[in-house]
């Protein structure tokens, strides 16, 4: 089965594809080539979600799955949430949005956070959502190489190194997109 990820985030793209079975040909927006800035004005993850699977539905009639993520810190009462993307700015630069963070938390002692992605899958004419979460905590500053976006300063529960730090395997099983692109899979091998 051909499944259509819409992203244009290639990072992203290879940690989702190899979690997919191998009866999934998984394709990108490149790999359509689509080069369209799908516009992300929903107010929330599910709704953002939403706009991109329809956006690639409605243009190239595919089954396809999107996903949106936030980093919710407890002391930011939630920022910056679904513009995590672009927290410090509409460039979406990691290092410049993990900066901003940083510069807020300087002061705090509570440093809890969680991510939380959210999937929209258009399969078969209905949208069915799927989402995943991990808790821990925003380090004091960048730390690893692996991995994209604020994974430098984030240190899951019950682990020393952050997601920059950690085996992708490692990531996959316990992180926020694995585990829901482990329900998506579920319900794709149900139908």
């Amino acid at each position: 089965m051909k499944l259509v990820f819409a992203t244009h985030n290639q990072n992203k793209f290879n940690e989702v594809k190899i979690l997919m079975p191998k009866a999934i040909e998984l394709i990108s927006l490149t790999d359509l080539k689509c080069y369209d800035e799908i516009p992300e004005t929903g107010a929330t993850l599910e709704e953002n979600a939403k706009l991109k699977a329809d956006f690639v539905t409605k243009n190239y009639e595919l089954p396809c799955f999107a996903d949106d993520t936030g980093l919710l810190v407890d002391a930011l009462n939630g920022a910056p949430g679904v513009f995590s993307a672009r927290y410090a700015g509409p460039l979406k630069d990691a290092h410049a949005n993990m900066d901003k963070l940083l510069g807020e938390l300087d002061t705090k002692t509570q440093r809890e956070a969680h991510f939380k992605t959210v999937i929209a899958l258009n399969f078969n004419g209905k949208t069915t959502l799927f989402s995943g979460r991990v808790y821990g905590e925003i380090t004091l500053q960048k730390s690893g190489d692996k991995g994209f976006g604020y994974d430098p300063i984030f240190r899951p529960n019950g682990y020393q190194q952050t997601f920059a730090e950690l085996p992708l395997a490692i990531k996959n099983s316990i992180g926020h997109r694995g585990k829901a692109i482990q329900q998506l899979i579920t319900f794709l091998g149900a139908l």
